[in-house]
């Protein structure tokens, strides 16, 4: 991540920033700015854990791919209940557990930025998931 982007502060700023990159022909630098964005919102939520952390970014790329393909703030309706109903590793668990893959992981997988997905996030966390949602990722991860 080139070090101006990394060193953003607020949301607001990589959006400005993300706006100005793809106005003088840079997307690759867009392309960072949304990914801090997502760190940033990710921080400020308070998550307990590195593993909480990167599953609640998941939740917030994939609100921010959304509102890239829609044109405007899109939540991601369905996760965040089930996120405040469950916590957040037995909600993840739920999401990946499901036959079909979620919006979610075919959303970020269509828009490249797949390392986002919940399935990436047991990959990268194993100990933290059942068996099954790890066999399941592994499957998932490798087919896209």
């Amino acid at each position: 991540m080139e070090p101006l982007v990394a060193n953003l502060k607020t949301v607001q700023d990589c959006k400005n920033l993300a706006q100005n990159a793809l106005a003088l022909g840079k997307p690759e630098i867009a392309e960072q700015c949304r990914k801090r964005g997502v760190q940033i919102r990710a921080e400020a939520y308070g998550a307990e854990s590195d593993v909480q952390r990167e599953c609640i970014e998941a939740v917030y790329a994939y609100e921010e791919v959304l509102g890239v393909k829609k044109g405007r703030h899109q939540r991601a309706s369905r996760t965040w209940p089930m996120i405040k109903e469950l916590g957040i590793i037995p909600a993840v668990e739920r999401i990946v557990a499901l036959r079909k893959p979620s919006a979610g992981f075919v959303t970020l997988e269509e828009m490249g930025l797949k390392e986002f997905a919940f399935e990436a996030v047991i990959l990268r966390h194993p100990m933290h998931f059942s068996v099954e949602a790890v066999r399941i990722s592994e499957a998932r991860m490798k087919v896209a």
